[in-house]
């Protein structure tokens, strides 16, 4: 488990990070959102050890991490700038790994290899940035951690080699109960494997949900009725939007499923429909309702 309890971080008296607190059960793929300078590199950056709060906790498996060895071997932190020695081939950085991490598994390496269709003997150098990008997921998936953070990681790949990517990341949680946390300002690119998220604005974290029960807790309703409806149609609900389309009404509603029907269905409708929501459609209005504009904090 990952824990972060009220961390803050200022650079040159800038504000970073403001008492946040997260955690990421074992086992599952949290989503960090936000936009570009909302302090989510900062975060993992200190969650993965590399610099120190100024103040609050951060554990992983209840453990301090920063400047602590056996937390780091169990931790790869995949940045979203990627560096490799300049003149190592794939064989040799993952030499390299091997002797850093005790958890190497060449097996595992092997695997991959024909996975990814790569020349492990050129120089990484050589490669485009989508396949550093591969070479990347390659040695740190071979590495075997138990806690993987991801910042920015699916920039620069194409479709079909991101979806084989989540695949590898969604099979390694199933078979070892491994943890990833993924730094995106991109809902539409996590929604699919995450199954909790968070939203980090201006170093804050606004909102902390599990998905399921976001799309459980919202819902797009579409109504239409033969004559004008009743202005009482829609009390007892807890509306977030409505507009009419001609003789369609269209309405987020937050609330039960069931007692939604339930209560609109008195009133005879003749079409009623609940619609699914895509992740960022319950966000704008989940942050709209806080008081929030979503295009301002995920772009």
């Amino acid at each position: 488990m990952i824990t972060s309890n009220n961390i803050s971080k200022s650079y040159e008296k800038e504000n970073v990070l403001n008492k946040v607190n997260l955690q990421v059960n074992k086992g599952s793929i949290y989503g960090l959102l936000g936009s570009n300078g909302a302090g989510k590199t900062t975060l993992l950056k200190i969650m993965s050890g590399i610099i120190k709060q100024d103040n609050g906790e951060m554990t992983i498996s209840g453990r301090e991490v920063f400047e602590n060895p056996q937390v780091k071997a169990s931790t790869f932190f995949l940045s979203d700038s990627l560096y490799f020695f300049s003149q190592y081939s794939v064989k040799q950085m993952a030499d390299f790994f091997k002797d850093i991490y005790p958890g190497w598994d060449k097996e595992r390496f092997l695997k991959l290899e024909k996975l990814f269709q790569l020349d492990k003997k050129k120089k990484i150098s050589q490669f485009s940035k989508g396949m550093q990008r591969q070479v990347a997921f390659w040695l740190a998936l071979s590495t075997m951690p138990e806690y993987l953070i991801l910042d920015e990681p699916f920039d620069g790949l194409d479709a079909v080699v991101r979806k084989k990517i989540k695949n590898l990341l969604v099979q390694d949680v199933a078979d070892r109960e491994m943890t990833i946390i993924i730094s995106s300002h991109n809902l539409r690119e996590v929604e699919d494997i995450c199954d909790y998220v968070g939203i980090i604005h201006q170093g804050r974290l606004l909102l902390e949900k599990d998905i399921d029960d976001l799309k459980a807790d919202i819902h797009k309703v579409q109504i239409a009725f033969r004559e004008e409806p009743e202005d009482t149609v829609w009390n007892g609900l807890e509306v977030l939007y409505k507009e009419s389309r001609g003789s369609v009404m269209l309405a987020i509603v937050r609330g039960i499923d069931g007692d939604i029907i339930q209560h609109l269905e008195q009133y005879h409708p003749v079409i009623l429909d609940l619609l699914p929501l895509t992740l960022e459609e319950i966000f704008v209005y989940e942050m709209g309702d806080a008081g929030y504009a979503i295009e301002n904090i995920l772009v």
